[in-house]
């Protein structure tokens, strides 16, 4: 059987257990924990070591979906987790710049450990103060939009978003474009 592994990495409460949970086929496998510091402001738990769960495309493949904690107090789990991806979309909370300078210092996290596909989902779209997507990708630092990864917005709530941001992952896979 082939398995393709994808990670789902972003800033705290950028919806990435939602997401995994929303498209698994199989009960996902969790860390959370009771959030302690500041990031029980913003949520009840949080992801202490990763998310796992299952998308069986075919009966000769599967995509396992590994999801980060977002603190950087968990960054050898990034490492871990990174390394023997095939690709990883990067979760950002496009109503909060000011996890931005955040979400960057993740995505150059990955890419210092993995040269692989990587795509962009913007999530909370749809509250108020949300960045568009060109402005989120200049946050990110991608001055030249012919150099950037994809962007797709992602509803981690909705399995059909969830579904087109796997798809267009996959698809950015299949093109062997690492950005």
């Amino acid at each position: 059987m082939e398995i393709m592994r994808l990670v789902v990495t972003g800033t705290v409460g950028a919806g990435k257990t939602t997401f995994i949970r929303t498209i698994s086929e199989i009960e996902v496998v969790d860390t959370d924990r009771t959030a302690t510091d500041e990031t029980a402001l913003m949520k009840r738990t949080t992801t202490v070591a990763f998310d796992f769960g299952r998308l069986q495309f075919a009966p000769d493949m599967a995509l396992h979906l590994y999801g980060t904690p977002g603190q950087s107090r968990f960054d050898f789990m990034w490492d871990i987790l990174i390394r023997k991806a095939h690709a990883y979309i990067l979760l950002v909370a496009a109503h909060r710049p000011q996890d931005f300078r955040y979400a960057r210092r993740i995505l150059s996290f990955m890419r210092q450990r993995a040269h692989i596909p990587m795509i962009i989902g913007m999530t909370h779209t749809d509250c108020e103060g949300a960045w568009a997507p060109e402005n989120v990708a200049l946050a990110l630092g991608y001055l030249d939009s012919k150099h950037q990864p994809p962007i797709v917005i992602v509803n981690a709530n909705e399995q059909g978003s969830v579904a087109q941001a796997i798809i267009a992952l996959v698809q950015h896979l299949m093109q062997g474009v690492a950005v």
